[in-house]
């Protein structure tokens, strides 16, 4: 189902005392409950979509994990590799391969370093620059943001 038809079938409950739509086509089954002042959207097969048909209410955030990796908020030296999209951070090709790079690693422009999975792609994310891996700041199988800093390389 496209995003706009999408949107409408939210638009439609939001405004009107529909409280539950279950739409199902050949693409996957869609289920749109309002509770209170907000609807949410989710549909079944092969992925699932929460999308927020009325005014967002403020939620708390997560708390964030504590990585033996390094963190993000300490001042670093060096270039800053960062990501160009938001997904999840995966370090390595499958479920417990070896990691594309560790700590200490030498690496060239060009080379891999790590897999960002976007809307089920999985999107190969390349060095800019030559040098060592000196921290890893993300953290294996987590989100990461737009911009968010993944690796420092001196």
């Amino acid at each position: 189902m496209d995003l706009r038809k999408l949107k409408t079938l939210i638009d439609l409950v939001a405004d009107s005392n529909i409280t539950e739509l279950e739409i199902t086509e050949a693409e996957g089954k869609v289920r749109i409950v309002k509770s209170g002042s907000q609807a949410a959207a989710t549909t079944a097969a092969p992925m699932q979509i929460v999308i927020p048909a009325a005014p967002l209410v403020a939620q708390p955030a997560a708390t964030a994990s504590k990585s033996p990796i390094a963190s993000a908020d300490a001042p670093q030296s060096g270039q800053i590799v960062k990501s160009p999209m938001v997904g999840t951070f995966y370090r390595s090709a499958s479920p417990g391969g070896k990691p594309f790079v560790e700590v200490g690693d030498s690496i060239k422009q060009g080379d891999t370093i790590c897999i960002i999975e976007a809307m089920k792609i999985l999107n190969e994310i390349e060095c800019d620059f030559t040098g060592t891996i000196t921290k890893i700041l993300a953290d294996n199988g987590l989100a990461v943001e737009y911009g968010q800093p993944l690796f420092v390389i001196e």
